[in-house]
């Protein structure tokens, strides 16, 4: 939370600056009414200087709730964003600190998933919001490139300067194309410095880039040069939007539960593969005969090794004593945990045993998924079938690939004085919500008031300045997570970049496709649209495939945010796209 001095300053330039102010100008220019002609000499040049009459402020600016203080001043113009942009970001830092704790109170699920990646969206919806809302139909078309340029900006930065410079800090030595947790030994190296996600940071890529089509939708009309239909396809697209926001933020709801299956099947794989390689090292003969097919007497020869007491069933205490002889060094295994699965999948009859003919039918499936997944072709040199190693191999791959148990069975511990904390929560949420709401149609106007003051378009001001403002907190704290150079920080880093981008997609553009239906304004974007879909997709197509990302990969992100600025100014002032 920001120091108590840093926040009284901008509080007191702001109440200071509320004070009206009223002037005249000097001109050498005479004006009727302020002389009156005698009848018989003109006078051109008087040696006195005139005052125009007192001019109020509120004449050449609008006072936004009628006591906020305007100006039509580069520098008092200029002087407003900042305080404003302040106060916003002083928002969205109360929103994710409320939000961190009533996450730790309350856990993922419904929180995590539902009211998470909305606060964090707040701010920028609600700059959005008042962009549109404000005056008549015409000052709103003028004044919802702001709202255009912050949603533009916003996902360009995060994709872009974010993204690279996580993977700048976040770097780590690579191994066999995977970065070392913790290890930094061959500093700024390009191909042998980066950092590694797990499949996780993957699908949560693919979404993003899954996101954009309400994007292309709404840019339809536009691209098929039809102006009947670009209502229509505003309606279609803000249904869309809508419907893809609450899908996502349904399978934000249950995705922990969906990672704790996924995982625990992936380990119960990689157990089931460490039986099967065990098995075949002790094999009296082969598991498979010559035509490739499971060898049933073999495997009965095993179920006697394996059964100790000769009573013709394998007890929990025998399987686990098998598991234990195993020794996964490679992966926290929970012994019981594993015991208990391998009993479940091979004790049809569910009297706590494991019989011959169900060892043998368990054994049987498992060799042939293993022959499915990991080919089972012949080796010329040992004459032997190698696919179980390779089933091994690709099950333990497959378990790194979606994370460490600790990353993906968040269990909520317990917190001293929950009653405390949880009103703590509700009080900054609630702040940062109110702080955000009054104070996003000010930054509007004034962000508007400096475009006309320097004539510098209001899409360029809100695509560089306002995302300083909104993101700011959540770029802070996505370096310093990376910064502490392990995978599964990696991948929570990167997650919620790509989480932040779907919600500018989904929930920001929901709010601004409902804003030019229902107030009837032009849809008239399409190089920054075409913008946004170029960053999303080279990215999301960059990181849907690859779980690292060696550090040279920082560099394609940095250079598309000088690229997407050069792309929107040559599309609009060149060839005259807006």
């Amino acid at each position: 939370m920001p120091p108590k001095r840093f926040i009284l300053l901008p509080i007191f330039l702001f109440c200071f600056s509320c004070f009206p102010s009223h002037a005249r100008f000097i001109t050498g220019r005479p004006s009727p009414t302020d002389l009156v002609s005698d009848g018989i000499s003109t006078v051109k040049n008087p040696p006195y200087l005139l005052l125009k009459p007192l001019v109020s402020a509120e004449e050449s600016c609008e006072q936004t709730y009628g006591f906020l203080p305007c100006t039509t001043t580069v520098l008092g113009n200029l002087f407003l964003i900042i305080v404003y942009g302040y106060l916003m970001f002083l928002a969205a830092t109360y929103l994710s600190n409320g939000s961190e704790l009533l996450l730790e109170i309350l856990g993922p699920g419904i929180v995590g998933g539902l009211f998470l990646p909305i606060l964090g969206a707040l701010p920028d919806a609600m700059l959005i919001l008042v962009s549109g809302l404000s005056g008549t139909a015409e000052t709103a078309q003028s004044q919802v490139s702001v709202g255009m340029g912050l949603l533009a900006g916003s996902t360009v930065m995060l994709l872009t300067l974010i993204w690279g410079s996580c993977v700048v800090v976040g770097r780590c030595d690579l191994r066999d194309s995977v970065a070392v947790d913790g290890t930094i030994t061959k500093g700024f190296s390009l191909t042998e410095t980066g950092v590694s996600t797990d499949i996780w940071t993957c699908y949560a890529a693919r979404i993003m880039a899954i996101s954009v089509f309400p994007f292309i939708i709404v840019q339809l009309p536009q691209v098929l040069n039809s102006t009947s239909g670009r209502h229509l396809a505003v309606l279609i697209a803000l249904i869309v939007s809508a419907s893809m926001l609450v899908s996502y933020c349904l399978y934000q709801v249950f995705q922990p539960w969906i990672q704790r299956r996924r995982l625990a099947f992936a380990k119960h794989k990689h157990v089931i593969s460490g039986i099967l390689r065990h098995l075949k090292k002790h094999a009296l003969g082969k598991l498979l005969t010559n035509d490739g097919e499971p060898n049933t007497q073999i495997i009965k020869k095993l179920f006697e090794t394996i059964d100790e007491n000769h009573d013709g069933g394998l007890s929990p205490s025998e399987l686990k004593a098998l598991i234990i002889g195993i020794r996964f060094e490679e992966m926290d295994l929970d012994k019981d945990d594993a015991m208990r699965k391998v009993m479940a999948d091979f004790d049809t009859s569910l009297d706590s045993l494991i019989q011959e003919d169900e060892f043998v039918k368990g054994i049987t499936k498992w060799i042939n998924e293993a022959k499915r997944t990991g080919g089972a072709f012949l080796d010329p040199d040992s004459g032997t079938f190698k696919f179980i190693d390779r089933f091994h191999q690709q099950t333990k791959r497959e378990h790194d690939l979606l994370g460490s148990e600790e990353q993906s069975d968040e269990i909520v511990e317990g917190v001293e004085n929950p009653g405390w904390i949880s009103f703590k929560a509700v009080l900054m949420l609630l702040l940062g919500t109110i702080i955000a709401a009054a104070f996003a149609d000010p930054l509007v106007d004034a962000v508007d008031n400096f475009s006309d003051a320097t004539s510098i378009p209001s899409f360029f001001i809100s695509f560089i300045a306002l995302p300083l403002a909104t993101n700011s907190s959540e770029a802070v704290s996505a370096i310093i997570f990376a910064s502490r150079k392990k995978k599964r920080t990696a991948s929570l880093t990167f997650s919620e970049l790509y989480g932040a981008v779907t919600m500018n997609n989904v929930l920001c553009l929901s709010v601004f496709l409902a804003l030019v239906y229902i107030r009837g304004l032009t849809w008239d974007f399409s190089s920054e649209v075409l913008v946004i879909l170029i960053v999303c997709l080279v990215m999301g197509a960059f990181a849907s495939f690859r779980t690292t990302f060696p550090l040279w990969t920082c560099s394609v992100a940095y250079i598309l945010y000088p690229f997407s600025l050069a792309l929107v100014y040559v599309l609009d002032y060149m060839f005259g796209w807006s």
